[in-house]
């Protein structure tokens, strides 16, 4: 069965640093865009960058493994390949980090490698990755 695909709409403040962002940074190819929002293609994902600078940036957080976490926040789970590629990438761009790049829940069930970093415009991503795919939703 295939996976279906999610979408997923999200407020920005200014479009030219999410196209910087979202497209040169961390690489999704950009689809269909008017004067006030645009798709990003997000790892085989549409994301959708409404401009609505009210509505940009977390503002509350949840405990997570000893970290506080952004409870508003998008991101994929990626290869542990592609997770170190991406985390070198963000460090090489001085990316200032929520949470810097480790292994949450070190030999508990759903152990993973995490990140979480703010987009230009205050949204939160956090970005994953498993040795054991299987633990995606071990309990």
């Amino acid at each position: 069965m295939a996976i279906p695909l999610f979408h997923l709409a999200f407020p920005v403040d200014n479009l030219a640093k999410a196209r910087a962002f979202y497209g040169d940074l961390l690489g999704c190819p950009e689809g269909r865009s008017a004067a006030d929002w645009v798709d990003f293609d997000f790892y085989g994902h549409q994301i959708v960058a409404h401009l609505a600078p009210d509505e940009v940036g977390h503002r509350a957080t949840s405990d997570v493994d000893g970290h506080q976490v952004p409870v508003r926040h998008f991101g994929a789970i990626l290869s542990m390949s592609e997770w170190e590629s991406l985390a070198d990438k963000l460090r090489k761009a001085d990316t200032r980090f929520i949470i810097e790049p480790h292994v949450r829940f070190k030999g508990q069930a759903g152990e993973q490698a995490t990140m979480f970093f703010l987009d230009p415009c205050g949204n939160a991503l956090e970005f994953k990755s498993f040795q054991d795919m299987s633990q995606v939703f071990a309990k």
